[in-house]
């Protein structure tokens, strides 16, 4: 009998604690936030019953740890619970109607902005609406249609606004969009973006907040319990510190501050100065993980070795020089901080590779993983070996192919999109690698991911089947791998005594779930440091 007692106790059928060569426990008592013991009986911590205890009495669950996202976008999951749903849209009328729904009640002037998590080959006419068709919906307004990232659309009077013309000059690293004509369409691309989001006024805090409690709710009810958002601006942050002092937050949260859109290191020198005040935050729920650079472009111009399949000029976009981005990721080490950096196409990884040796042999003594490579989308053989001789860690998005397989095979060639996100690979070479979902882009979802690596299934069927993963690798790339990128492989990851009890119950044991079915099991419950985020008693 112990003096306190537990504050949860949970019997399963199994809690798999992944500690190498452990056995499933049966029993797992909570007090506090921490674990602090599991019995192989599910009777065997009985003793830890109190009058306060809550029993999870489970016979048929199966417990594993809350997995961790290590790359996505909760600030635009926050944005796209109140923007305007185009995701659901199947045409672009449909696409068109639900636009001219929300202008219908927004006050003449104010700007409309629309989900991101869509890809156009989901609209009958498999392409984006042109700044002329967004006119029909409203000519009122302006009009911000966002798609992923890297993607934006508008109308004339947003282009209006923004002073756009066709004499405008095209921002190093960005596109300003033309149909065949050579008149502006309305489409803006990496970084050109800025020229019309700088105009976006901010949204109410309160609805921002709204906004957050709402989108971590959902990454929750999928098993996610931590998100490594990374595209957070110093405003967005300000937001998540609010969410997090309204109890609004049900995931963890790692920020990566957004450098995209910055083009020197005296730029960057600002940021950081920004940032000073948050460098010694302890807080489990939100902490700033560091800094994020993009050195390219997204689906439509990943920087490529070889030229793209559908325009034999074209080898994708560089959004920095190699020698401006060594000094910009110099003054953010130099400060003590780490890095992540977009590399999606392989001359892109290459380049990014040049890049880091550079700044660690200019830094010696600089903490494994202080840099990162995001996405590492296209890397072969040769330059996984180098990542790995770096020490340089990589984080991949298995949802981002399963979803955009077919738009990029349209731009790479079949070849190029089998070879994307190479986990065999880089788990043989001896990599840190660790997954995420990249949403809005790819859809987010504990076993949406799992069973994505280990089938490589996409929209298209399945694609280099030769790099998928076994069950067990795939969940650590969420747990183990991924707290040892975040630096938390001693409070999270694993199911010991001392730990977090940040845990996911399961109705089956998704080890033995038809893969069919694996792509979309959610979690019966889902709890963080033993408070429910999800689940019965919630909230939810």
């Amino acid at each position: 009998m112990t003096d306190h007692g537990a504050d949860l106790l949970i019997r399963a059928a199994a809690v798999h604690t992944l500690v190498p060569g452990q056995d499933p426990q049966r029993a797992l008592a909570v007090r506090g936030d921490r674990i602090v013991a599991l019995s192989s009986d599910p009777k065997g911590l009985d003793a830890w019953v109190t009058a306060r205890t809550r029993i999870l009495d489970l016979p048929r669950a199966t417990v594993l740890p809350a997995f961790d996202d290590t790359h996505t976008h909760l600030i635009f999951a926050g944005h796209s619970a109140h923007d305007v749903p185009v995701h659901r849209a199947r045409t672009i009328p449909e696409f068109l109607e639900l636009i001219r729904e929300r202008a219908a009640t927004t006050p003449e002037g104010q700007w409309i902005r629309t989900t991101a998590n869509w890809q156009e080959l989901n609209l009958a006419e498999r392409r984006l609406p042109t700044a002329a068709e967004l006119d029909q919906a409203t000519e009122r307004h302006p009009v911000l249609v966002k798609r992923g990232g890297h993607n934006d659309v508008v109308n004339s009077c947003a282009l209006r606004l923004a002073g756009i013309t066709e004499d405008t000059p095209v921002p190093a690293g960005g596109v300003i969009g033309r149909d065949a004509d050579g008149r502006l369409n309305g489409r803006l691309i990496d970084n050109a973006l800025g020229l019309v989001e700088r105009l976006v006024p901010a949204q109410d805090r309160a609805r921002r907040v709204d906004g957050l409690r709402l989108a971590s709710g959902q990454y929750a009810a999928t098993g996610i319990g931590t998100v490594r958002d990374c595209a957070v601006s110093l405003d967005d942050y300000a937001v998540l510190l609010d969410a997090r002092d309204a109890g609004a937050l049900s995931t963890r949260v790692r920020a990566l501050i957004s450098a995209i859109g910055l083009s020197s290191a005296a730029e960057v020198d600002d940021l950081l100065d920004a940032m000073e005040d948050w460098r010694h935050s302890a807080d489990p729920w939100l902490g700033t993980w560091g800094v994020k650079f993009g050195l390219d472009g997204g689906l439509e111009a990943g920087a490529t070795e070889e030229p793209y399949a559908c325009d034999h000029t074209f080898s994708g976009t560089l959004t920095w020089e190699p020698d401006a981005l060594v000094e910009a990721v110099e003054a953010v080490v130099r400060r003590g901080w780490r890095v992540g950096t977009h590399a999606y196409g392989d001359r892109a990884v290459r380049i990014l590779l040049d890049v880091y040796e550079r700044v660690l042999r200019n830094n010696p003594g600089l903490p494994g993983g202080t840099l990162v490579m995001e996405h590492g989308g296209l890397a072969g053989p040769e330059q996984r070996a180098r990542a790995v001789a770096l020490g340089v860690p990589v984080t991949i998005q298995q949802p981002l192919l399963h979803d955009t397989a077919e738009v990029e095979r349209e731009f790479w060639g079949p070849e190029r999109v089998a070879a994307l996100f190479p986990a065999r690979g880089w788990l043989d070479q001896g990599a840190l690698v660790t997954a995420g979902s990249d949403y809005p882009v790819g859809q987010f979802g504990a076993m949406r991911s799992v069973w994505g690596m280990t089938t490589r299934q996409t929209v298209i069927g399945v694609q280099g089947p030769q790099h998928s993963i076994t069950y067990d690798e795939a969940i650590a790339l969420h747990t183990t791998h991924a707290t040892r990128l975040l630096g938390e492989d001693h409070l999270r990851g694993t199911l010991t005594p001392g730990r977090l009890a940040d845990l996911t119950l399961w109705d089956q044991d998704p080890a033995r779930c038809p893969s069919d079915a694996l792509r979309d099991l959610d979690p019966t419950h889902t709890l963080l440091g033993g408070r429910l985020v999800h689940g019965a008693g919630s909230g939810d």
